[in-house]
């Protein structure tokens, strides 16, 4: 079946401050939304992407309209919401690493159900594309955000198309148990599930990267692939496995690496590269995306990944 998307994702996009530095309050406006970074940067790696949310009535939704317009990735199926406002979130920087504040609730997103789904738009992307990326935020900003996730997802997998999931766990959104159980679900949906470390730890208890992988499948996953930050990636598809690792290079700012893997990785797989050497592409995309500010503007280029590699 022809789909003309390669990877659409599901979620909340929202407006970025990053602190530029420590302690002072100047902050840099950028953009962030984990599936929406991971979008932009399967944009930036040469796939044909899409974006499915609900923005605010509002300039920080326009921004998000005209950065994804830009960016080449397809707003048929965003809806304007003209009772709900675009979310916010700023980041702070310490001794301890990054922090986030939002500034999220009752959100236009949040406001995504199950009967979003029918409108023609949204319908139309789901049918047509390759790969869904959605994630636990995507899940947590809602109850009926959570189940539009299952539904999309369960959307594409009968249209023909593949889905792909990360955890990204934030316990300021919900509680670790409600947590667990919904991303359970949502992994048991997936075809790729791409969880970090610190939140498969979180989740399932294990410290073990390959008994982590080893719960990944469990949960219904063909294909896990943790990453490890600083470590690189370990990678199965069931079969085999490999560690993939990481290139050294100065962490100026973590923001969005993980979701540029993810979107890296999905742009590599739609154009039909084997797994392993997709996740060594989207491993060499994360390591020059952590040497900016933000979650979007240091995404990479193919020209930079593959000097790199």
């Amino acid at each position: 079946m022809h789909k003309s998307l390669d990877v659409l994702g599901l979620g909340e996009a929202m407006l970025e401050f990053n602190q530029t530095l420590p302690g002072q309050p100047n902050f840099l406006q950028g953009f962030g939304g984990d599936t929406s970074n991971a979008v932009i940067a399967a944009a930036r790696a040469g796939a044909r992407t899409g974006y499915l949310s609900r923005l605010g009535d509002d300039a920080f939704g326009q921004a998000l309209l005209e950065l994804w317009q830009q960016e080449g990735v397809d707003t048929s199926g965003v809806t304007i919401d003209g009772e709900h406002p675009t979310g916010i979130y700023f980041v702070t920087h310490g001794a301890t690493g990054h922090q986030f504040s939002y500034l999220r609730k009752g959100s236009a997103a949040s406001q995504m159900s199950p009967a979003w789904l029918d409108s023609p738009s949204v319908r139309a992307a789901l049918q047509s594309t390759r790969f869904l990326h959605a994630s636990g935020i995507s899940l947590a900003i809602s109850s009926s955000a959570c189940d539009t996730v299952y539904a999309a997802m369960q959307t594409v997998r009968a249209a023909g198309g593949k889905t792909s999931f990360d955890a990204n766990l934030r316990l300021k959104l919900w509680p670790l148990e409600r947590a667990r159980a919904c991303i359970a679900q949502a992994v048991a949906l997936s075809d790729i599930f791409l969880p970090s470390l610190d939140d498969a730890v979180h989740l399932c208890q294990r410290q073990e990267p390959e008994a982590i992988i080893d719960w990944g499948h469990q949960l219904g996953a063909p294909m896990v692939v943790l990453k490890l930050g600083a470590d690189g990636a370990l990678v199965s598809d069931g079969q085999q496995r490999q560690h993939i690792a990481a290139h050294p290079v100065k962490l100026v700012d973590a923001t969005g690496a993980g979701d540029c893997f993810s979107g890296y990785l999905l742009a590599r797989l739609a154009q039909g590269m084997p797994l392993m050497e997709a996740a060594r592409h989207a491993n060499a995309a994360a390591a020059l995306a952590v040497q900016g500010y933000g979650a979007v503007a240091p995404l990479p280029r193919p020209e930079g990944v593959a000097a790199l590699l």
